[in-house]
């Protein structure tokens, strides 16, 4: 059975925290997601007014797809996994080259039910934010066997306040 994904109020009250600070600083923002397949920029896009901050949003849940849109090297993929910090930080990387936005958030992440490993379990997820001509941020979260949904669910509200946590 599918397990139904919810945007609910406290991660619409983080997006619109978010929002209204990239609009008091003039920041906008791109999205590079894999495991949440636009969840972020549904979440961004769901607050009112968002158009004047949400630049876009890159959905490569294929490994072609990070790198035909976002020019993460494929070599990068082959040697360290789609799920790993390197792709994460070329991920956001490419969203800032690809975009006019000052702000990028990435997530690759393994959501399961299947696909984990001993070394790459299901609910690990790997983040990445930047600004512009910055370094990028990393972080990885192991969230465990919480199921699909709300192993996305946690993930669109971490990498909502990472963010945040640029401005």
């Amino acid at each position: 059975m599918m397990e139904r994904i919810e945007i609910g109020a406290q991660l619409i009250a983080q997006a619109a925290e978010l929002i209204e600070a990239c609009r008091g600083r003039g920041e906008t923002i791109v999205t590079a997601e894999s495991c949440t397949g636009g969840l972020v920029a549904a979440t961004l896009t769901a607050i009112p007014g968002s158009s004047a901050v949400f630049e876009r949003a890159f959905v490569t849940y294929s490994n072609a797809a990070k790198s035909e849109m976002l020019g993460v090297p494929f070599w990068l993929i082959e040697r360290h996994g789609a799920v790993s910090e390197d792709v994460a930080r070329a991920m956001a990387g490419g969203a800032l080259t690809h975009s006019h936005a000052s702000l990028a958030v990435s997530v690759t992440g393994i959501a399961g039910p299947d696909g984990g490993s001993a070394e790459k379990p299901v609910g690990l997820v790997h983040f990445a934010a930047g600004r512009r001509d910055e370094p990028i941020r990393h972080e990885c979260v192991l969230f465990g066997g919480l199921g699909r949904a709300e192993i996305r669910r946690r993930s669109v509200e971490r990498a909502l306040a990472l963010l945040l946590s640029l401005l």
